[in-house]
């Protein structure tokens, strides 16, 4: 790569030059690489966020002061523990995910890092939490949603969260990329095709401003006007 050449498109990451970037910028606590490294042992580690992406989505909650936030998809709790590491004492995560087995594993390393009082853990179909806490009159009331879940319920995430993060709140969603698959006209899968329509109307959705982040698998941000 040389380096007096100057380009109008982001950069490729290959290994060496992704490994630099994190030798230069990743600050990630003992707790977070325990968890990560827990994931990768004894689960699918794809699904989980990158530590890069952790870090600046932590950027992104201290910077709006966020305190409370809403996650849809918890794994192993990798990007819940980040955003708990970022909020305030008095900050709230209403986390939701429908595997129980995998959030005990969260628990346990979110008691470690002193953050579980923070987080309010529901099990069962995200969707139906968000429509029971939104008939409890908590419209407006949140700085910052996650969608990382099903992604064919990914429309309904982001209506929903639409309706219950504050004016200048953040919605990230997560995945936007598909591994590609969002670029590749021979590509059937259902995922690819919410995705993808998903893609197209925020960027006609004049309720939002939009941002679409080139980081891990492509994150979307849309904040809400």
């Amino acid at each position: 790569m040389n380096g007096d050449i100057m380009t109008n498109k982001t950069v490729f990451l290959n290994n060496e030059l992704y490994q630099y970037m994190l030798s230069v910028s990743l600050r990630e606590p003992q707790v977070l690489q325990d968890l990560r490294e827990k994931t990768a042992q004894d689960y699918n580690l794809r699904m989980q966020i990158g530590s890069e992406q952790g870090q600046f989505m932590q950027m992104l909650l201290k910077l709006m002061r966020a305190k409370r936030t809403i996650e849809l998809g918890v794994f192993t709790g990798y990007s819940t523990l980040a955003t708990a590491l970022a909020l305030p004492k008095d900050g709230y995560i209403l986390a939701c995910d429908t595997n129980a087995e995998t959030t005990e594993v969260a628990r346990k390393f979110w008691r470690q890092a002193g953050v579980e009082h923070k987080i309010d853990v529901r099990i069962g179909p995200a969707l139906d939490t968000l429509k029971e806490i939104m008939a409890g009159s908590e419209e407006n009331t949140y700085d910052f949603a996650f969608i990382d879940a099903d992604k064919s319920a990914y429309d309904d995430y982001y209506e929903a969260c639409l309706q219950l993060i504050k004016p200048g709140g953040l919605i990230a969603i997560d995945n936007v990329f598909q591994s590609g698959g969002v670029i590749e006209p021979e590509n059937t899968k259902q995922a690819v095709k919410v995705i993808k329509n998903l893609n197209e109307k925020i960027l006609r959705d004049q309720r939002v401003d939009l941002s679409i982040v080139p980081i891990r698998d492509g994150l979307t941000l849309a904040r809400k006007k």
